[in-house]
């Protein structure tokens, strides 16, 4: 995913954790997310802009704050 002739993308970092996914354990933690994408990012040459948390929102509602800061910024 390397970006093609060195050009430089920003993208957003979201991360969600419902109360749902509390009973998976660390493993899906906010922290962990966290620190995947980073990650991620940093492997691929990606800007991150920012970082959009939600956490103890269910996935199945738009109207996570996060979501929609991050949309906004978009």
């Amino acid at each position: 995913m390397k970006s093609p002739n060195n050009a430089k993308y920003s993208t957003a970092l979201y991360m969600r954790l419902s109360r749902d996914d509390e009973n998976f354990g660390d493993s899906i933690s906010i922290e962990t997310q966290r620190i995947v994408l980073h990650k991620f990012a940093q492997e691929n040459g990606l800007i991150v802009y920012d970082e959009y948390v939600d956490d103890g929102w269910s996935g199945t509602n738009f109207e996570r704050p996060a979501f929609q800061r991050m949309m906004s910024d978009i």
